[in-house]
């Protein structure tokens, strides 16, 4: 089941793996700074398009961001740069 407190979670986790700001992060999905700490603090989502941006640029699974999976690569080894 889908859990805010677990997709804040492995965001934070994610960003700070990648040694990136929560700016940075923003500008890389098209959003503030602000959305990203919403998100991180577990008070709001976002939409499907972003969260497929998230699992591009960290080459993570959505299941695994948003908590439905403990693999982080399942089916994520099919992606390119070019897509």
């Amino acid at each position: 089941m889908f859990s805010k407190q677990v997709f804040a979670q492995r965001l934070i986790e994610l960003r700070k793996l990648h040694h990136e700001t929560q700016g940075e992060l923003g500008g890389a999905l098209g959003v503030k700074q602000t959305a990203i700490c919403e998100m991180e603090r577990g008070r709001k989502t976002t939409t499907a398009e972003k969260i497929a941006l998230l699992c591009r640029h960290y080459h993570v699974s959505a299941d695994y961001l948003l908590g439905l999976s403990d693999d982080m690569n399942g089916g994520c080894e099919r992606w390119t740069e070019e897509e």
